[in-house]
C-alpha cells in the first residue's frame, strides 16, 4: 500500500496544491499502517503538499488533549517552520457532535502550531439528515447551521492576509442545495468538499463552494483517481499511471468549466495548474 500511495504521491504532486489521507485505512492495519502513514506524509511534505489528515477526531477533556497532542503538538515546536520532514498534518478533520468543549484542545494546538482544522459541518452521507439536518433553536435552524456559526467565529478569530481563517468546514460535495447556502454565510471559510466522482457529486454542484474569485474551496476526489477506468492491460508497464494522471488532469478541466472563476483567477488555463 505505502508503494502505490507514493507513487500515485508522484503522479498527482505536479498538478494538485494538497493531498488527503483517510487515518482509517492504515490505522486498520495496525502500527505498520501508521509508519507507511507517516512515511507518506513526509514524502507529500517534501512534494510541497499541503497535507490533510482525516481522522475526524473529536472526543472530551484529556481525551481530546491527547488526540490534538497526536496530531499537531508532539512533531514540533510552537513557531517553528513547516518542515519538510515532518509527518505532521497541515490540517486534522474534527467532528463537534459532542459540542464546543471538544474541539477547544484541537484549536488551541492547530493555533499554537500555525495548522488548522476542518470541522465536519454538513457531511455528504446519506444519514446527515438523521442529525445534522434537524432544526433546533429558536430560530429553529438546522443543526449544522448552528456548528457552522462557530467554525465561522473561529475562522474569522484566525484570518489571515489571504482573506481565510485556520479552521474550515466539511461541506459534502452531494449537498448541492446547502453549498450555496453555507458559502454565504460563512466568508473566508474554507471548504474541504468531499463526494465528487464516486459518491455521485458533480463539478456543477459543488461550484458554488468557491467564492467570487474562484478560490476557498478544496474539492476531494479518492476512489476517481485511485481506481480509474484503465485502457488496456493494467499491468503494462506505466498504464495504470496514466490512467491516474488521466483521472487528475480530467477533474482540473471539469471544476474549471463549472467554475468559470477558477480560470479568470490568474488567467491560467486548466492544464494541470495547481
Amino acid at each position: 500500500m505505502e508503494e502505490f500511495c507514493s507513487r500515485v504521491l508522484d503522479i498527482a504532486a505536479p498538478l494538485v496544491p494538497a493531498v488527503k489521507f483517510q487515518s482509517a485505512f492504515f490505522e486498520q492495519l495496525g502500527a505498520p499502517g501508521v509508519a507507511s502513514l507517516e512515511v507518506l506524509m513526509r514524502r507529500a511534505r517534501r512534494a510541497n503538499l499541503l497535507v490533510i489528515l482525516d481522522a475526524k477526531r473529536g472526543d472530551i477533556g484529556s481525551t481530546s488533549e491527547a488526540y490534538a497532542a497526536s496530531a499537531f503538538g508532539n512533531s514540533f515546536d510552537k513557531g517553528r517552520a513547516r518542515d519538510q520532514s515532518d509527518s505532521a498534518p497541515d490540517a486534522l478533520t474534527v467532528a463537534p457532535y459532542l459540542g464546543k468543549d471538544s474541539l477547544e484542545p484541537f484549536l488551541r494546538f492547530a493555533y499554537e502550531a500555525g495548522r488548522g482544522l476542518f470541522v465536519l459541518v454538513r457531511t455528504s452521507n446519506p444519514g446527515s439528515r438523521d442529525l445534522q439536518q434537524l432544526s433546533s433553536g429558536a430560530a429553529s435552524q438546522p443543526i449544522y447551521r448552528h456548528v457552522a456559526e462557530w467554525v465561522r467565529a473561529w475562522s474569522d478569530s484566525t484570518r489571515g492576509s489571504c482573506g481565510f481563517g485556520s479552521v474550515g468546514a466539511v461541506v459534502g460535495g452531494t449537498a448541492a442545495e446547502q453549498i450555496a447556502e453555507l458559502r454565504s454565510v460563512m466568508p473566508g471559510c474554507w471548504f474541504l468538499v468531499p463526494g465528487y466522482g464516486a459518491q455521485g457529486a458533480s463539478a456543477s454542484d459543488i461550484a458554488a463552494a468557491f467564492d467570487e474569485r474562484g478560490l476557498g474551496a478544496i474539492v476531494n476526489n479518492s476512489r476517481g483517481i485511485l481506481f480509474p477506468k484503465i485502457d488496456g492491460d493494467p499491468d503494462a508497464p506505466g498504464v495504470w499511471e496514466k490512467a491516474v494522471e488521466g483521472a487528475v488532469r480530467t477533474m482540473i478541466a471539469d471544476l474549471a468549466r463549472n467554475t468559470p472563476a477558477l480560470l479568470a483567477n490568474g488567467d491560467r488555463e486548466a492544464t494541470g495548474d495547481r
